[in-house]
């Protein structure tokens, strides 16, 4: 069995060639031994501030990120901005719709180059989410604007804990999509 474990391990990492073992570390790193928690059981966070390139605005509290883990190398991943709820582009009515593409718009805008180059940000205080493909982090500007209080402070998401999620579908918010 443990030969079998060998083969398997070099099937995987021979495309990396000779940064295999490094790919392997570095995934180990990632996923963790046991998931999202250190040896202790506490939810392990990297504090940051981890140096990232925008790649795209996927809507109104999520980015896709080139960040830099380390000395030349790059890893890209989704963030969901950590702290806020925003409106779902495919959300339960035309008023939370409506206002998911304006949090979306407002977030491109924050995250737009005026010469259409790369735009960098930090990273704040990463740890996974309760999705795989995605970790939940503190997003700042080059001009240290956070985005998720910036989101907020224009009605474009609310405060969130990771308990239930607020409606956007009440009529009686204050929010004009």
């Amino acid at each position: 069995m443990a030969g079998n474990t060998g083969a398997m391990r070099e099937r995987l990492l021979r495309p990396f060639g000779r940064f295999g073992p490094a790919v392997a570390a570095l995934l180990l790193c990632l996923i963790g031994a046991g998931g999202d928690t250190s040896r202790s059981g506490a939810v392990e966070v990297l504090s940051g501030p981890v140096p990232a390139t925008v790649i795209e605005v996927m809507d109104g509290d999520t980015v896709k990120v080139r960040a830099r883990i380390w000395l030349g190398q790059d890893l890209s991943t989704r963030v969901r901005l950590a702290g806020i709820d925003a409106p779902e582009l495919n959300g339960g009515c035309a008023r939370e719709r409506a206002l998911a593409e304006r949090a979306r718009a407002f977030l491109a805008g924050h995250l737009a180059a005026a010469d259409g180059g790369p735009v960098e940000v930090r990273l704040f205080e990463v740890r996974y989410g309760k999705y795989a493909r995605r970790v939940v982090a503190r997003m700042e500007t080059a001009e240290a604007i956070d985005l998720g209080a910036a989101l907020i402070a224009a009605g474009l998401a609310q405060p969130y804990d990771g308990g239930r999620r607020p409606t956007w579908c009440d009529e009686s918010m204050d929010i004009t999509p």
